[in-house]
C-alpha cells in the first residue's frame, strides 16, 4: 500500500473524524507531553465528575464532556487501570506496560491523558509503531484529525522500513468469544483510511481500505473495511468497483463483532431493508453505527434530505460521541 505524505496545509483543511465508543475496545472497528501519575488514582476521583471535564470540541463547535462511566463498568475499568499502572511501575522499561496504561486511561474517557502516555512512550521507543497507532486513534477521538493522519502515516513508514511482520492486537475488552479479530497492520490502515474519509479525501481513503480488504484474514476484518470501501467508492461515482466489493458478502458469514457493518453491507446489496436494521441494535454504539450507515446509504443514492435529517438526529441523540457513526454524522454536517 502506498502511504502518501500530504502537505500540512492540506491536512489542516479537512474535517475531523470518528473513533470507537468509550465502552468498546480500542481495537474495535464499530468505534491519541506531560506527566502521568506513577501510582493508581484515588478511587474517589478516578472517573469521577466526568461531565465536568471537557475532552474535545465537536466538529460543530460544541464542547464534549468526558464520557461518564458508572456502576460495575467503572469499578472494572478502575481496577484495570490500577493494575496497568502497577505493572508499569514494576516494569518501566517494558513498552507493552506503557501501552496498556494508555489504553486503560482511554476506556475511562481520559483521552488526553492517554495521548500523553503514548507521546512519552513514542519518545522512549521511537521505532515501535504501536505508540503512533494508539496515539493516532485517540487523536481521532478528540477530533485532532491532522495529528491522527500524520501518526498513522508515520507508523506505517516504521513498519515498511523495518519490514515488521503483522501481529494480532490483544483486546482490552474481549468479545464474547475471547477471540481478537484485528491486527496491528490492519488497525493502522483502517484508521488512516477513516481519517481520510472523514476529511473528504475519498481517493486516499479508498486506497487504504482497498489494501485492508485485500489483507483481511477473517470475516470481521472483511466486513468492516468493505463497508467503508463501498461507501467511499460510491461517493466517488465508481459504481462498478463498489458493486464488486459486495460480491463476496453473504448472509452466512460468521461475524463475531462487526454485525452492524455486516448487516449494512447486506442493505447495500439489496438483501435487507432499512426497516430490518434501524432500532435492532443492542446498545447505543450499534444503533449509532447502523443509523449512520443507513443515512450514508440514502446520501449516496441521492436522498440528501433524508440523509441530513438522520445525521441531525444522530448528533442530537444520546449516542456516545466517541462512536464512529456519531462522529461521521458530525463530519457530514460540518461540510
Amino acid at each position: 500500500m502506498r502511504i502518501r505524505h500530504r502537505p500540512l496545509t492540506l491536512l489542516l483543511a479537512g474535517f475531523m473524524v470518528a473513533a470507537c465508543a468509550e465502552t468498546s475496545p480500542d481495537t474495535s472497528r464499530t468505534e491519541d507531553t506531560g506527566a502521568v501519575p506513577e501510582t493508581a488514582p484515588d478511587a474517589a476521583t478516578a472517573g469521577a465528575a466526568s461531565g465536568d471535564v471537557v475532552e474535545a470540541t465537536s466538529l460543530l463547535g460544541e464542547p464534549l464532556a468526558r464520557p461518564e462511566v458508572t456502576g460495575q463498568t467503572l469499578e472494572t475499568y478502575r481496577a484495570n487501570l490500577d493494575a496497568a499502572l502497577a505493572d508499569r511501575e514494576a516494569n518501566p522499561d517494558d513498552a507493552e506496560a506503557w501501552i496498556w496504561v494508555g489504553r486503560r486511561l482511554a476506556y475511562l474517557g481520559r483521552y488526553t491523558e492517554a495521548i500523553e502516555v503514548y507521546t512519552e512512550g513514542h519518545e522512549r521507543w521511537p521505532e515501535d509503531p504501536r505508540f503512533l497507532r494508539h496515539r493516532g486513534h485517540r487523536h481521532i477521538t478528540i477530533r485532532e484529525l491532522e495529528n491522527a493522519e500524520r501518526d498513522f502515516e508515520a507508523a506505517w513508514s516504521l513498519i515498511e522500513a523495518a519490514g515488521s511482520p503483522d501481529r494480532v492486537e490483544p483486546d482490552g475488552l474481549p468479545n464474547a468469544r475471547g477471540i481478537p479479530v484485528s491486527t496491528l497492520h490492519s488497525n493502522i490502515r483502517y484508521h488512516l483510511a477513516l481519517a481520510r474519509y472523514l476529511q473528504g479525501d475519498f481517493e486516499g481513503a479508498a486506497e487504504a481500505w482497498r489494501a485492508d480488504v485485500d489483507a483481511a484474514v477473517n470475516p470481521d476484518m472483511t466486513v468492516a473495511s468493505s463497508y467503508w470501501l463501498w461507501l467511499t467508492l460510491s461517493r466517488l461515482g465508481r459504481d462498478a468497483e463498489a458493486a464488486a466489493v459486495l460480491e463476496p458478502i453473504d448472509a452466512d458469514m460468521e461475524i463475531i463483532e462487526n454485525t452492524a457493518y455486516h448487516e449494512l453491507l447486506l442493505l447495500f446489496k439489496g438483501e435487507l431493508e432499512p426497516s430490518d436494521l434501524l432500532g435492532s441494535g443492542e446498545d447505543a454504539l450499534q444503533n449509532t453505527t447502523t443509523a449512520y450507515g443507513v443515512a450514508a446509504w440514502h446520501l449516496v443514492n441521492g436522498r440528501d434530505e433524508i440523509a441530513n435529517e438522520m445525521f441531525e438526529r444522530i448528533v442530537s441523540g444520546d449516542g456516545p460521541w466517541a462512536a464512529f457513526g456519531y462522529l461521521a454524522a458530525e463530519a457530514e454536517l460540518s461540510r
